[in-house]
């Protein structure tokens, strides 16, 4: 369609009063314009255009000048009323009126008296189409009276008594303003303590000796006339009481409990209390039934007075001071009513309309009390006005309905109540004129391409024209979906592109004719600085450059201004422009600061800026390094949807170059107080163009970072809110995971407020089976992160889609996710399970999988259940707590590890899924064959005889078979530790006691001792004694903890030879303890190692110190004890510590570990004890009791 502007008119029927409202809409006022050549023949009533004011306060110095200026065609003629008569200046010789104006400038200057001429002053201007007039203007001279003269008794009162100076100004036009200073014209000191009341009064809520003084004065200033009046001083003197009695607070104004206070509305309430005791009180206000309007309410006077500013109707209540000291606290309420004289809603508007067509004048006012409409016609009241067939008044409406050119008149609306009065003219102007086009001819315009482009098209017409543009010549007419029209009739183009250039035409038309003008519109490119000024420091004396490179369009004049600190350049010789570069030589500290390249053309300006940093020469002796100071004056510019440009100035360096900068944001509006990484630029740039996200509220900040590390963040930049827009992304980590079998729990993890673009944020959530027909289904919900969807069946697939939406729009549409909805427990156990035992500890167990519709859910794995039930040899049969493997996935065989030897098993399978186990299937049994036993559980030696000893033991804890028989071997160890020939005993599995006979006196053997079941021999015990030297003799004390003790008693202590003996035998010990002291300071070690090493048990390897043979016997400095070994306990008994398998080695979870087939991690490895070999070695280590056993 053709972009058309309409005239705001419609047709009145008679009778139909509903119309007004809809006129007030559609008829606006058409405005003639004073075009000189317009107003050559076109008539317009008079509209007063400035006039003085309705309260006028005149200098009575000076000459009277009341205004009254007015516009119309023909132009107006003017006359005055005084007091409500006419007034004829043409008779007072000291008025006159201004040419071609109605202003009156009275004399008085020269003779003559101002309040000659005090009165009500009112203008008209009228021509042939109507009169208009102005406000009545009450003028009156000011008066600055002064004080009556008056005797003031000094005033004499006690220390701690209130006081009260009265001032009392003569009554002045406008009133005075009043304050209170000495002799000096020093103003007086006030405080909560002494204050001046809005009457002008001074204060004292108790006086003290420092209040005396003669020259207490009030001074009262009358500002329309400059001049100052002064009260006669007052003299106070104060004595000092010997005891001040503290009192509560009374008021000293207001009096009583309660008073009432007028305001008007839009002015501002002032309420006032001041207070008297001791100490000094302190003034509180509440409003009752209410609040203090936070963003209108003011203290004044140390909280003595309230002011409420902009007063309306709502402000009216009862308002409380509180006066308080630590007296107690009294109050008073004041009750405060708001009238409010006549305001607008609606003043009347000028009508221009055209022969025959309809029309309302319409004035709305309000006030408290309501104001009173009435209406003049020419300045005369409406009711005794020429009558008008085409006017009918209703209330403060008035309605005109097919008008003539006779209907032009000038309509006066008047609301006033009892605090004032408004008064608006508005003129109708019946006119029958063709289209006139305003714009000059074939104007010629010129624009920055992507900018906004306006053609103006001022228009004339009555009836009003409608208006239409077209470009080119054919004639094609422009459309509102790319261009703006606006009501004056100019052409708006939002974003003009070079495509734009062209000729325009504007075409006006009314029933009465056309017009029509063509304007030029031309699309230039933009200026643009391609090569922009570099930041740069550099040391004093030296020369710098600064590089401004500019493109711009080449039909448009350049021009390249340089500025420094926004001034011009220094008129000095140091400063030189070539081409694009500015040079400045000879760089001193002056010239630091920015330097701004500004490129010029008729059309735009653009600017580019970079900091001139100034350094000493050389380093300062003790130059100081540290990291830089923050940048500051942050600004931004190029403010668009996307991104905007940052730019700032760069703080000192501190010694060190700037580096980089670093810029971060923040979100006020979803995440006040946390900044966030932006971007970052080279040190040498110091602006940045930033990419911004819909729908936040941004504030950037920069830090600068040099080679010492990064300087406190600057300044906040000013905040910057980005348009909203439709989300650009979708939730992440979407799933689809039912919690019950009959439901789906859809997920998704939500957008946080800075990816929502925009308000209303919420989640479209789509779903459907995926082997389905089903459409999809959807849902929008809140901005949750969590959907359920019931009455789904059991573990269906389902494909999923969570697409968020604010209020802007949908975001791009989701990629759909797998999902399925909630499991439930496997039907069906595996079938066909059997098992393959491999050895006495292993076993492998095979199973069919379960169909995969059975699982009703993801499969898990398998799950093992196994316990032993009894041993094969019927004599231990007690019930072991079950164990469990799990097999992860699809896998149909596993190895259970850990297993007893000679048991029986009982097994059952499994199926799992996400929500459990499934059914188990038929328990299985098998058996494990023998193994070989563990060691015997002790071996005790007792009742060592001359040539006998008793061996009794227990069986193995873990026979794991049946036990054939004990193998015991035994060999003596001489005096020298040397090991004796080896003797191999085969003993009945059913014995737990054996004697061995024929033993040589007083000799230590050493005993292997072990258990032997079909699979073969199993671990070995060992342990150590001593026969007696007679029968006489006493049991040898136990061996244990690696310590061989053995003893004798002879009774021959009587015996000579035998004293020599044992002298000889304590010389040979001191001496042997002697050398070992030796040896252990020098780091050797003692003798007996050597022995040990030598004497070895045949069969069994040196073990470590944790294996429970003897360690290396150390002389090292640090004195550590000997390393412990294993010994045999008091009771010659050996125990060994279980050695049950574990599963540890081989399951998952709780029960083991497995490899990918199901196979055990890890070896198993048992430490055996080899039997003794034939051979004379010892592994025990020489106590002083063997060594003398040694020497008998």
């Amino acid at each position: 369609m053709q972009l058309k502007i309409m005239p705001k008119k419609k047709r009145l029927p008679a009778g139909r009063v509903p119309l007004i409202l809809f006129l007030c809409q559609v008829i606006s006022a058409l405005e003639v314009p004073l075009d000189p050549k317009l107003l050559e023949d076109l008539v317009q009533p008079p509209t007063i255009t400035q006039q003085s004011p309705k309260d006028y306060i005149i200098d009575p110095r000076e000459n009277i000048v009341i205004q009254c200026e007015a516009k119309g065609k023909p132009p107006p003629s003017f006359s005055w009323t005084q007091n409500g008569t006419h007034f004829d200046i043409d008779k007072d010789p000291l008025v006159t009126m201004k040419p071609d104006s109605g202003t009156l400038i009275i004399n008085i200057m020269s003779e003559g008296k101002a309040e000659t001429y005090e009165g009500v002053y009112q203008c008209t201007a009228r021509n042939e189409r109507g009169a208009a007039i102005s406000n009545n203007i009450v003028v009156r001279p000011s008066r600055s009276p002064l004080w009556t003269k008056e005797k003031l008794e000094p005033m004499t009162l006690q220390n701690g008594q209130p006081l009260v100076l009265p001032c009392r100004p003569p009554v002045g036009l406008p009133p005075p303003i009043i304050f209170w200073m000495d002799n000096s014209f020093q103003r007086l000191p006030q405080s909560e303590r002494v204050s001046q009341g809005l009457n002008g009064d001074l204060y004292f809520s108790n006086v003290l000796p420092e209040d005396t003084r003669e020259d207490y004065i009030c001074y009262a200033r009358f500002n329309h006339t400059q001049t100052i009046q002064q009260k006669q001083p007052i003299s106070v003197k104060v004595i000092s009481a010997k005891s001040n009695r503290e009192r509560p607070p009374t008021f000293l104004t207001p009096e009583g409990n309660a008073s009432n206070k007028e305001e008007l509305r839009g002015n501002v309430l002032s309420l006032e209390c001041i207070a008297e005791g001791l100490p000094t009180p302190v003034i509180y206000w509440i409003k009752e039934d209410g609040t203090l309007p936070i963003n209108r309410t003011f203290y004044k006077n140390f909280q003595k007075t309230l002011q409420i500013i902009q007063v309306s109707e709502a402000d009216s209540g009862n308002y409380q001071c509180i006066a308080k000291n630590a007296l107690g606290a009294i109050h008073h309420t004041i009750s405060v009513t708001v009238k409010a004289a006549p305001y607008w809603i609606m003043a009347p508007q000028n009508l221009v309309l055209s022969p025959g067509e309809d029309g309302a004048l319409i004035c709305r006012a309000n006030g408290n009390p309501k104001p009173t409409i009435s209406w003049l016609s020419n300045g005369v009241p409406i009711e005794i006005a020429s009558d008008d067939p085409s006017r009918k008044i209703d209330g403060d409406t008035i309605i005109f309905s097919n008008v003539q050119e006779r209907s032009s008149a000038v309509y006066q609306c008047n609301a006033s109540n009892e605090y004032g009065y408004l008064l608006a003219n508005a003129f109708v102007n019946v006119l029958a004129e063709p289209p006139r086009i305003l714009t000059s001819a074939n104007a010629h315009y010129q624009v920055i391409a992507n900018r906004p482009a306006f053609l103006d098209c001022a228009f004339f017409g009555s009836p009003l024209p409608t208006i239409e543009w077209f470009k080119g010549d054919k004639g094609s007419a422009l459309h509102e979906d790319i261009y703006v029209l606006h009501e004056n009739g100019t052409l708006g183009i939002p974003v003009a592109q070079k495509e734009s250039t062209g000729t325009y035409t504007c075409v006006a038309k009314n029933k009465l004719g056309m017009a029509k003008n063509e304007v030029n519109l031309e699309v230039k490119d933009p200026t643009r600085i391609i090569k922009q000024p570099e930041y740069a420091v550099v040391q004093r004396g030296s020369t710098v450059s600064f590089e401004c490179k500019v493109k711009h369009d080449h039909t448009l004049i350049l021009t390249v201004t340089w500025l420094k600190d926004d001034h011009e350049l220094p008129s000095d010789g140091r400063f030189t422009i070539d081409k694009d570069q500015l040079v400045v030589a000879d760089v001193g500290d002056d010239d630091g600061g920015t330097y701004t390249c500004v490129a010029n053309t008729t059309l735009d300006t653009v600017s580019a800026s970079a900091v001139l940093g100034v350094v000493a020469p050389t380093p300062t002796p003790a130059p100081i390094y540290d990291v830089p100071d923050p940048p500051f004056d942050l600004e931004l510019t190029d403010q668009l949807d996307k991104s905007v440009q940052l730019s700032w100035t760069p703080g000192d360096d501190n010694n060190s170059p700037i580096t980089k900068f670093i810029i971060e944001y923040e979100d006020a509006m979803h995440e006040a107080g946390l900044w966030h990484y932006q971007a970052e630029v080279p040190g040498t740039q110091t602006r940045a163009q930033l990419k911004l996200s819909p729908y936040v509220n941004y504030s950037f900040r920069v830090m600068a970072e040099n080679s010492l590390g990064r300087s406190l963040p600057s300044q906040p930049s000013e905040q910057y809110l980005t348009k909203a827009a439709e989300p650009d992304k979708n939730p992440m980590t979407v799933e689809g995971l039912g919690s019950e079998p009959d439901n789906l729990v859809i997920t998704w993890k939500p957008l946080n407020g800075f990816e929502s673009n925009g308000p209303g944020l919420q989640y479209k959530v789509s779903w459907r089976q995926k082997d389905g027909d089903d459409e999809w289904t959807s849902v929008v919900v809140a901005n949750v992160s969590k959907y359920i969807v019931s009455g789904t069946p059991t573990f269906v697939p389902y494909l999923i889609k969570v697409q968020a939406l604010n209020d802007m729009g949908f975001a791009p549409e989701p990629a759909a996710v797998l999902g399925h909805s909630g499991e439930d427990l496997p039907m069906v156990a595996p079938k066909n399970v059997h098992v393959n035992v491999l050895n006495g500890t292993l076993a492998e167990v095979h199973w069919d999988p379960v169909p995969l519709k059975s699982i009703r859910g993801h499969l898990q794995g398998y799950r093992i259940y196994y316990w032993k039930a009894q041993s094969s040899s019927k004599r231990n049969r007690r019930h072991m707590e079950k164990k469990i493997l799990i097999f992860q996935g699809s896998k149909t065989h596993g190895m259970l590890p850990g297993l007893e030897p000679f048991s029986h098993y009982i097994l059952n399978v499994r199926v799992v899924n996400g929500k459990g186990e499934g059914p188990a299937s038929p328990d299985k049994d098998f058996n494990t064959p023998e193994g070989v036993p563990s060691a015997p559980s002790a071996l005790k030696i007792v009742n060592p005889t001359l040539d006998s000893l008793t061996l009794e033991w227990d069986p193995p804890r873990h026979p794991n078979g049946i036990l054939t028989e004990y193998t015991l071997k035994y060999q003596p160890i001489n005096s020298t530790h040397e090991l004796g020939p080896l003797i191999d005993l085969k003993i009945p599995a059913n014995k737990t006691r054996w004697t061995l006979k024929n033993l040589n006196f007083s000799t230590r053997y050493k005993f292997y001792f072990y258990a032997q079941t079909s699979a073969g021999s199993g671990s070995q015990i060992t342990e150590e004694a001593v026969t007696t030297v007679d029968e006489a003799g006493i049991l040898p004390p136990d061996v244990g903890a690696g310590k061989a003790m053995a003893s004798r008693q002879v009774d021959i202590a009587t015996q000579g030879w035998f004293i020599g003996l044992m002298c000889a035998v304590a010389l040979l010990i001191l001496i042997l303890l002697i050398v070992c002291f030796i040896r252990r300071n020098k780091g050797g070690k003692y003798p007996v190692k050597e022995k040990e090493d030598a004497h070895a048990d045949p069969e069994i390897q040196p073990m470590k110190e944790d294996d429970g043979t003897f360690g290396e016997y150390s002389d090292a400095e640090d004195h550590k004890p000997l390393k412990k070994g294993s010994r045999t306990p008091s009771d010659r008994t050996v125990k060994k510590e279980d050695s049950d398998d574990s599963l540890v080695d081989y399951g998952e979870g709780v029960n083991g570990q497995f490899n990918e087939d199901g196979s055990f991690i890890g070896q198993y490895s048992g430490k055996k004890e080899k039997e003794p070999a034939e051979g004379n070695e010892s592994s025990e280590a020489p106590s002083p009791v063997n060594a003398m056993n040694s020497f008998v």
